[in-house]
């Protein structure tokens, strides 16, 4: 191979700038093998840290048009690989180098030290089509030595690539990803709904809200995490499959589903589902009412003083609106029927029925763990028919290790009894 590349230096390293086609990825990049370690058990780790997600990678490249994928990073030994430097000379006395030919005899082994699953990916695509053969990716080559110092330099490479890469943050995918269709739709909701315009959104790296924040409704993570649960709503009659064919159950169908962009209608369908119900919630609830009537301020509604209402708290909302795509399920009811029922409920952060659970009354702070428990209960306040045994055991287990009770006190305190089974 004679591959056009960029020759530079950082460090300790002399690198090759460049690209590849698909094709030559599969047949000169091989696994790690003995590049790295003597030790075949050593070896042999390496290669079983190649995950399932070399699937995934498949899938994006056949169903992606708009693809991408950054550098791989190849090391290169043995064969004789030689540069061809060509100088560029515009005439204006400034002369251009390291640009040139790198030239492969093809008795060269070329193993990933980052890209492991990209070039398996490549490989499964082209296992089954090759219409993908010419594409190209960027790739960086840089020279390798089979003895213990150069073993040594290319393990401190690796992990410094594998260590350092930082994974894109959930607020970036909210918003930037064009492909995950609840960030699509809170993106959506954002820009045009009246409950998230005006500051009512808060840009935040975690799901809680300063307590000096006066204005916001939520944050934004919380308000993602708000929209997943109603993207499994939308999901319920729906068939999704993974990269095997394999057909998608429970909370994993939308961790599948989110990865691909679906088609217009379909990712409209879903966005009107959650425009439904965020009109609901600020109709049919009154303190987002009030919220709404006036400029921003959510003093009235989150404070330290009595915690406020459930809306205005994360570890409150989430559990509520997973309350309410439960109820929905169960009675095929509107949301807004669901809604302004569960607007009658006992919705102060203060009240009884909330000590231990969601608020320390002691120290007037919030209680973030028992999320399970909330929903269960405003389940069970909405309507106790629609709580199965099962459910009800959990909720009162939930509940009397959240209160430090027994389970008798717990029972009462529901006003539930649960039904003894022999297991």
């Amino acid at each position: 191979m004679k591959i056009p590349a960029i020759r530079a230096k950082v460090g300790i390293w002399v690198y090759y700038v460049s690209t590849l086609t698909y094709a030559q990825v599969k047949e000169h990049v091989k696994m790690v093998d003995k590049e790295l370690h003597k030790s075949a058990v050593l070896s042999e780790m390496l290669q079983r840290s190649i995950t399932n997600n070399y699937k995934q990678i498949a899938a994006y490249i056949m169903q992606q048009e708009e693809r991408f994928f950054n550098s791989l990073v190849l090391a290169v030994y043995d064969g004789d690989p030689q540069w061809h430097e060509i100088r560029l000379d515009y005439g204006d006395d400034e002369e251009y180098y390291d640009i040139g030919l790198l030239e492969l005899t093809g008795e060269e082994k070329i193993f990933p030290v980052d890209g492991q699953h990209r070039v398996e990916g490549i490989k499964k695509v082209l296992r089954e089509s090759d219409q993908f053969n010419e594409e190209r990716i960027p790739v960086i080559f840089i020279g390798h030595r089979n003895d213990d110092d150069g073993m040594k330099r290319a393990r401190r490479l690796f992990s410094t690539l594998n260590r350092y890469a930082k994974p894109v943050s959930q607020r970036d995918i909210i918003a930037l990803d064009e492909d995950d269709s609840v960030a699509i739709a809170s993106r959506e909701l954002i820009e045009n709904h009246p409950l998230f315009e005006n500051e009512r959104i808060l840009d935040s790296k975690t799901k809680a809200i300063p307590e000096n924040n006066k204005k916001a409704f939520t944050t934004i993570i919380t308000f993602y995490e708000c929209n997943y649960e109603l993207m499994h709503l939308f999901l319920e009659s729906r068939t999704v499959k993974d990269s095997d064919g394999r057909k998608m159950r429970g909370r994993s169908k939308a961790r599948e589903y989110i990865r691909f962009r679906p088609d217009q209608p379909e990712l409209d369908g879903f966005i009107s589902l959650c425009v439904d119900f965020w009109n609901a919630v600020s109709s049919e609830i009154s303190c987002v009412r009030e919220y709404l009537a006036a400029a921003p301020a959510a003093e009235r509604f989150r404070n330290k003083v009595d915690g406020g209402l459930l809306p205005f708290r994360p570890a409150a909302l989430i559990p509520l609106v997973k309350a309410v795509v439960h109820i929905h399920k169960k009675t095929g009811e509107s949301f807004n029927e669901v809604l302004r029922k569960i607007n009658t409920l006992p919705l102060k952060i203060s009240d009884n029925i909330w000590a231990g659970i969601l608020w320390d009354k002691n120290n007037q702070k919030m209680i973030m763990n028992h999320q399970k428990v909330v929903e269960l209960c405003l389940v069970l306040l909405y309507d106790p028919a629609l709580s199965s045994e099962k459910e009800k055991q959990h909720l009162v287990d939930g509940y009397a290790s959240a209160t430090q009770t027994r389970k008798e006190e717990a029972e009462s305190a529901l006003g539930i009894c649960v039904t003894k089974s022999d297991t």
